[in-house]
């Protein structure tokens, strides 16, 4: 099922790769490469996927307020993460089970994150190797994501590999207390498959018990910068903050948790003003347009992260499929930031937002 309103024209997907020009044309063309079960896994949403729908059409609700009669005949949309300098503010989203869309899986979308010197942040449920990953060639930054687990001596490893690795941060995923109902895995009686090809059931190896207390417990045995992953209130960003976040996503998962939770885009605003610039601040969820990009900006984000695009890319052309998408989204970016007015991504701010205009396109 193809997201609603996803209509972005992704150009750059033709002329880098041969690739569909549009999202739902490629997305339609992975569809046809997958095993029907895993491509309801990736699209899918929890119970009447309402939240997954919301993501998407929350950011078009918002409208933008361009500047004229400014010099864009150079636009920069390069930024830095954590310190780190990326060719643009969007990132890869950790994603499970990549090896189903693509033989290298993991590798595959490193390769296509190096060539656009994007953010790409490897999922413990990447079905992939996080060593192997980290050799592949490429100067942008990675981070790790990692759920916490009962056996928190399995995480607590994982993340005290990061750093030997090259990781330049850790992703901790905090809003997997208990997996969502997700209808249409049930449907097909889907199985979360683990990379050595056991099956283990989220709700039981999961921690159930975690709370704000362990985040400095994980950030000491990191010893790089702790992102956390699934806030959706500000008043959970700040105690995040509090301590020791170096970083907050706002995040509700795609859509696969709680059906009803509020979308990225509405909750970003009450939780950049909650952590009040004591922490970077990053959004994923529905973005499917490089204006998105710019209104997420515009609403504080330091940066922003994409998920299932990046997985069709995958399943239609690996590497280059990955490399495709990220190439269409930069050349949005820049585009929607000429007819915005502004020449970096410094230049973006909440001036750009008409926020009493939010009727739906």
């Amino acid at each position: 099922m193809t997201e609603q309103g996803a209509t972005v024209s992704h150009r750059a997907l033709h002329r880098y790769t041969g690739l569909p020009v549009d999202l739902p044309d490629l997305e339609a063309q992975a569809r046809a490469n997958l095993d029907p079960a895993f491509y309801d896994y990736i699209a899918g949403g929890a119970e009447d996927e309402l939240t997954l729908v919301d993501n998407e059409t929350a950011w078009s609700r918002l409208r933008l307020l361009p500047r004229v009669l400014r010099d864009v005949t150079h636009v920069d949309i390069s930024t830095r993460v954590l310190g780190a300098r990326v060719a643009s503010p969007i990132g890869i989203a950790p994603m499970a089970m990549q090896h189903r869309a693509s033989k290298d899986g993991p590798l595959d979308t490193a390769r296509g994150a190096a060539a656009t010197d994007s953010l790409f942040v490897m999922g413990l449920f990447g079905a992939g190797s996080a060593a192997e990953v980290a050799e592949v060639p490429g100067s942008a930054p990675r981070w790790l994501q990692v759920y916490i687990l009962k056996d928190r001596e399995r995480s607590a490893a994982a993340i005290a590999r990061s750093a030997e690795q090259g990781y330049g941060a850790v992703m901790l995923t905090v809003d997997v207390v208990r997996q969502g109902n997700r209808r249409r895995d049930a449907r097909n009686r889907w199985a979360f498959l683990q990379s050595d090809g056991g099956i283990e059931d989220p709700n039981e190896i999961f921690d159930h018990a975690l709370t704000f207390d362990d985040i400095a417990w994980f950030r000491e045995r990191a010893g790089i910068p702790l992102v956390i992953k699934g806030v959706l209130r500000g008043d959970d960003a700040a105690a995040c903050v509090d301590a020791g976040a170096d970083g907050i996503v706002v995040s509700n998962h795609g859509g696969r948790q709680l059906d009803g939770a509020i979308a990225t885009a509405d909750a970003l605003r009450d939780v950049v003003a909650a952590v009040d610039g004591r922490a970077e601040v990053y959004v994923d969820g529905g973005i499917r347009h490089g204006q998105h990009v710019v209104k997420a900006l515009a609403l504080g984000a330091r940066a922003v992260f994409v998920g299932r695009p990046v997985m069709w890319g995958l399943a239609v052309a690996g590497a280059h499929g990955v490399e495709g998408v990220m190439r269409g989204f930069c050349d949005e970016i820049e585009r929607a930031m000429a007819l915005c007015g502004v020449r970096s991504v410094d230049e973006i701010d909440a001036s750009l937002l008409a926020a009493d205009l939010r009727e739906p396109r």
